[in-house]
This record gives C-alpha cells, structure tokens and sequence, in this order.
C-alpha cells in the first residue's frame, strides 16, 4: 500500500529539519564510509553460529561490540536478549531498536563468509545478522559524532524470532512487569521500501494420532492413525478455505508428516505440524477452530471405522502463537519512517509481515519494522547471500527515524 499523497507534512518537515543541522549531515556522510567496517562486523558475527534456542555465543559477541561502540550499560537478560541502553538528556520515554540473532539453521551448520565481488554468502548472513550490524553503524555514528537525544534509547539483540522461538525473546521484553518501552523499530527484511506496520499472526501445532499398531496383513482391521492423519488433513483442507478464499489474505499449510515404522505396518503413531496464518485475529482464530474440529472428526471418522481393537487417540499440541494486529498508519512512528524514506529518496510501501514487532502491536504499543540495508537473496537456505548494494540507504533512514522519535537535542 502507498501512503497517500495528501500524508501530513508536519513529519516531513521534521525529518528535513534534523537532516539539514550540521552534526547530522556529517553523520549521514560519515555511515557512507563505515562500510568497510560494517562488512567487518558482518562477517565477525555471521561466522559465529546462532541456531534456535542457542544464541548465547553470538550474544557474547554482541555484547562485546556493543561496548567497544561506547555503550557502558549492557546486559544478557534471562532468556537471552542483548540489551544496551544509550541513556537520553530526561529519559522520559524508551526508544527501543531490535534485530533478532537467531537463524533458522541447526547447530553445525557451515557458517563460513564467502565473497564474491560485493556479494557475501553464508547461512544467515542477511537473515538477520546484517540487521545487528546496522545497529552498531547506528550507535557508532551516534557516539563518533556525539548526538544527543532527549529519550532513551536501547539497542536490543532479540532472540527466538525464527521458527519455533515463537518471538520468545520479545515477549519477554514486553511482559507483564517488564521494563516499559514506549516505542519499538524492528530491523529485519531486505527491502529498503518495506514499512511493515502490520503483523500477521500464527498460530502452530504438532497433531499425533496414537494407537497400538500391528501387522498390515494379520492386524487388519484396527484402526490407523495415518488413515486417521489423512482423514483431518482432508477435512481441514476442504473447510478452511471457506476463511482463505476471501477477504484479507490468511493461509494454513501442513509442513511436516511423520511417523510409521515399516512399508507392512500398522503404525502406532501419525504425526503432523501445521501452520495457520492472518494479519486478522479473528480470521486466524476462525480457522483454529476449523482445524480443531477436523481433528475430532478425523479422529471419530477413522474409530468409527475399525472393525477391531482399541479406539485411536490424537494430541492437539500448540507449538507456536504469534498474535495479529494492524498498527496506526497515521502515528508519528510510522509518518516519520515514510518522511525519513522519501527523504532518501524512497518510495515507502505500508505492508504487514511476521515480525518481533507483532507483539508490541499486539498490545497497542507504536512498532515497525524496517529494512536492514543492501539485497538479500535465498533467505533460510545454506545458499543464503548479502550483496553490499546501497547499503548506507537502511542505516542513513534508522538515523533520521531515532533522532525523530527520540527527540535530538539541538
């Protein structure tokens, strides 16, 4: 979605007037020729593995590199987020910037950075490890060219964005109790254009039919948890898309099938993980209870015709809830990343994606996420690249964006 033209201009005004003061015009210049350096960072931290649910090496780093850019108060917390706060002149409110750590690849995986020219391959390179490196440019262009702000700012290495982190590392942030964040500006996806002020939620599930098992031949007849599996994948498949077919994009997929023992077996369990998605809760939640209710059926349908043995049993284990929501197009957080992009020259593009920033728009509280500079290619495969492409642009927009909502002291 383009913004409207008629998009008020009291936050374009405000963009150029920061960009125009003499420390922040050196500043922009200054982030052009931090690249040799942020190729550095790059490759120091992608050669560090993050897989899910071990990121405690790379955050050691983080941590590091954070320091060695000037910030004094940092912190691992208890699930495993990096943590750094550059205090602000009154500290009224807390602005905070996050790029997840993890990757989806499992530990062991050969990380080692490959060039190409301005291209760099490896395993989450792009995905999301350029983002923390955006985040030092970010802090190191603060500190070099002593800017100052009137809010707080924290730099946030988040954990178990991918997969089946189910955004752990961020609902941690946002708890109940926790340490309040006014604001939050998520730095992930390739996109320079990409304003993602939307989240789209998930929910996730591991099903298992269970039953004794046997012979194919001299147990037939008892009832099989793969007939069963098939039977709720038929039922839900057909049912759901009378949710899927119209209105706001949602989408459910059944990703992975297992179980079995042999080609002449009856197996005593069929198992399946499933993913539903929508960028509205109540459209997710409609087909939740489509799927819920397919496995019941499934699960009666395959009992009910048995001829022998005990009845089929099903687990219905949720694995993964990201909440849904749509952010205020018309707040200052997102005005002020559209000024600072057409600033730069760029045509921003409101769209919704799954994000750290799903939870804190869950709850009302102003979030984006924005791009992380340069063009990524083959996200999530061991072919995964960076190509070095303008990326000063996503550094340069962060920038401005933080001295906006964060109040730069002139």
């Amino acid at each position: 979605m383009l913004f409207p033209v008629n998009a008020a201009s009291k936050y374009s005004e405000k963009i150029e007037e920061i960009a125009k003061t003499p420390n922040v015009k050196k500043a922009l210049e200054h982030i052009v020729k931090q690249r040799e350096q942020n190729i550095e960072d790059l490759i120091t931290l992608t050669e560090i593995e993050a897989p899910p649910f071990n990121e405690q090496n790379r955050a050691k780093q983080f941590v590091k590199m954070l320091m060695q850019e000037g910030l004094t108060d940092v912190n691992i917390d208890e699930v495993g987020n990096v943590i750094g706060r550059r205090p602000g002149l009154t500290g009224s409110k807390t602005i905070a910037l996050g790029a997840h750590m993890d990757t989806v690849f499992p530990e062991g995986t050969d990380v080692k950075v490959r060039k190409n020219g301005n291209v760099y391959t490896s395993p989450g390179i792009g995905d999301n490890t350029r983002g923390m490196v955006l985040l030092l440019s970010l802090l190191r262009t603060l500190n070099e060219q002593d800017i100052q702000t009137q809010e707080d700012i924290l730099f946030i290495g988040t954990v178990g964005e991918e997969g089946l982190g189910d955004l752990r590392g961020v609902k941690h942030l946002f708890r109940k109790g926790g340490d309040k964040i006014d604001t939050f500006i998520g730095i992930d996806g390739g996109r320079n254009e990409r304003l993602i002020y939307g989240a789209v939620g998930s929910h996730r599930y591991r099903v298992t039919f269970k039953g004794p098992g046997g012979h194919s031949w001299g147990s037939f007849g008892m009832a099989n948890p793969h007939h069963a599996l098939g039977r709720a994948i038929a039922k839900f498949s057909s049912r759901a898309p009378s949710i899927t077919n119209e209105g706001p994009k949602s989408s459910f997929s059944i990703g992975r099938i297992g179980g079995g023992t042999s080609i002449n077996s009856i197996p005593f369990e069929s198992w399946m993980e499933v993913d539903m998605r929508s960028g509205d809760q109540s459209r997710l939640d409609a087909v939740d209870a489509i799927f819920q209710q397919a496995m019941i059926d499934g699960l009666n349908e395959e009992n009910e015709s048995r001829k022998r043995g005990p009845e089929l049993t099903v687990e219905v284990k949720q694995v993964g809830q990201r909440p849904a929501g749509l952010g205020n197009e018309n707040s200052s957080l997102v005005q002020h990343g559209r000024a600072a992009m057409e600033h730069l020259g760029i045509e921003p593009r409101l769209s919704v994606s799954s994000t750290d920033s799903n939870i804190p728009i869950s709850l009302g509280i102003p979030a984006i996420t924005m791009s992380r500079g340069g063009v990524s290619r083959k996200a999530h495969s061991p072919a995964e690249s960076w190509e070095d492409k303008d990326s000063h642009i996503a550094i340069q927009t962060a920038l401005l964006l933080v001295l906006a909502e964060a109040e730069m002291v002139r």
